[in-house]
């Protein structure tokens, strides 16, 4: 499928929000182990859970978040997804304003065998600053009430835009800065000390 094409139709499927499933922890241990027995030892470096199935209790779209360090994202395009994409994963990334052909930012979908989503796959450099996407996490794990606000707020944008993951995210993109923000500030607790991580 080419790029274009694998982008159109990401784009238009649908969202679905479901309550918390204790098996997403199993889920990204298990693609954790995979995707290190797949790829060149020295290609990937910290694992971590990211994004609403990371957080116990929480209500989630049905995929699991991951954020993979990774050397240099050149390594990604040029050896990481080759050997991904042989094994059905899609490649996505966004062209860097100097060479279309050199990533600026990595992902990946991987699906079931019915075609669902079933992990995201976010491949950054070690300063990389979505990283600081788990300050976000780990302050919704620190705060019970704010992720059950997170769950409503959610269930809410679904409500207006089921069929549009662009407008759906979006619409979600003030929370999150905000809490993420604050929590850098220390101005809500979070639990750093309790990484959703491998070895």
């Amino acid at each position: 499928m080419r790029e274009s094409s694998s982008v159109t139709r990401a784009l238009g499927e649908r969202v679905r929000i479901v309550n918390h499933d204790p098996r997403w922890a199993r889920l990204f241990e298990a693609e954790s182990h995979h995707l290190r027995s797949s790829l060149p030892r020295d290609s990937i470096g910290r694992i971590e859970h990211f994004g609403s199935t990371a957080v116990p209790g929480l209500a989630a779209k049905p995929i699991i978040d991951m954020l993979v360090e990774v050397p240099s994202l050149d390594l990604v395009h040029q050896c990481i997804a080759p050997i991904l994409q042989s094994q059905g994963y899609e490649y996505f990334w966004r062209p860097s304003w100097h060479d279309p052909l050199r990533p600026e930012y990595a992902w990946f979908i991987k699906r079931d065998r019915h075609g669902l989503r079933t992990h995201h796959i976010h491949m950054l450099t070690a300063n990389s600053p979505d990283w600081e996407r788990l300050l976000f996490r780990d302050a919704l794990i620190a705060n019970p009430d704010l992720a059950q606000e997170y769950a409503h707020l959610k269930r809410s944008i679904l409500e207006t835009h089921p069929d549009d993951r662009v407008a759906y995210a979006r619409a979600k993109t003030d929370f999150i800065v905000r809490v993420t923000e604050a929590a850098r500030n220390g101005k809500i607790p979070t639990r750093p000390d309790k990484p959703r991580r491998t070895p």
